[in-house]
């Protein structure tokens, strides 16, 4: 017998304008949500038909629906029981202050969409009434009152991460020295306290990957002491990216070449932010292999 298929995850994204629809967007993209901005609730089926026929690339689905036209909202509050059936449905409806939305419209310049010849007020009062069903009818609401677009995101990332998404993800680069710095470096540690394997002639040949260069390179005095004192530092920065949204970093270990200590050290520190909650690390020899 057939396993039955898993049902997709959809998220529906409304809620008031200026509320950070747009934000949330950004943000579950970063979490590799597949997101659809401003889709018309017919077309709504069509999209979650081909998003399953895409062998589970597209299982996560987010539309963000801007509820400005009464027939367009009619449509999707009749589509949203229907889609229960066949899906994992979620709504996401964002509010915020009348008077924060004012602000919010004030400080970009920008007309409220639904104002006409009144005041910003006027739209937002014409906005509640609009979409008041739909609170209703949400799982969550979000009050982003209080909340800057960090303070959101994170919010989101809180609610719609899943278990695999990593809190930061971490590139940590060897590279040489004599080959400049590299310019997309959040961070660079210098490693040429430690003695060079290059002036060892049976090392010279090899790199920080062969075991014997990784031998020699921790037998030096400092070599693991390093290691420790910048594996806890990082925790405590990593740890802090998770908490301002920093959802990236690059961190750079240089040497003379880029060959033998750095690549050595690279090698040993990425198992050791490996083991940090949250931490993804990808490693990279900028310059292993260059002459």
């Amino acid at each position: 017998m057939t396993a039955p298929e898993p049902l997709q995850d959809v998220l529906i994204v409304t809620g008031m304008s200026g509320a950070g629809r747009s934000t949330v967007a950004h943000a579950l993209e970063d979490l590799d949500w597949f997101v659809v901005d401003n889709l018309p609730p017919q077309m709504m089926r069509p999209l979650l038909d081909l998003a399953s026929a895409s062998s589970g690339t597209t299982s996560r689905v987010a539309i963000v629906v801007d509820v400005r036209g009464r027939d367009f909202f009619r449509e999707l509050q009749d589509l949203l029981p229907q889609l229960h059936d066949d899906v994992r449905l979620s709504v996401l409806f964002l509010d915020a202050s009348d008077a924060t939305l004012v602000r919010r419209f004030e400080s970009v310049r920008r007309p409220h969409p639904l104002q006409g010849n009144g005041t910003i007020l006027d739209g937002i009062m014409e906005e509640r009434t609009r979409v008041g069903q739909l609170r209703e009818y949400a799982d969550l609401v979000l009050d982003t009152t209080d909340l800057n677009v960090h303070q959101l995101t994170n919010a989101v990332h809180e609610r719609f991460a899943s278990e695999q998404t990593p809190g930061v993800s971490v590139t940590l680069s060897s590279f040489g020295f004599k080959y400049g710095l590299p310019s997309d470096a959040d961070m660079v540690a210098d490693v040429r306290f430690l003695p060079n394997p290059y002036w060892q002639p049976e090392l010279r040949p090899l790199t920080g990957q062969d075991g014997a260069v990784r031998d020699y390179v921790f037998a030096q005095d400092g070599a693991l002491a390093f290691i420790d004192a910048y594996r806890q530092a990082l925790s405590v920065v990593l740890a802090g990216y998770q908490h301002e949204n920093k959802r990236h970093a690059m961190i750079a270990v240089g040497c003379t070449g880029g060959k033998h200590r750095s690549v050595a050290i690279v090698e040993e520190l990425a198992q050791r932010l490996a083991e940090l909650p949250g931490v993804a690390v990808n490693v990279k020899h900028r310059d292993l292999g260059r002459e």
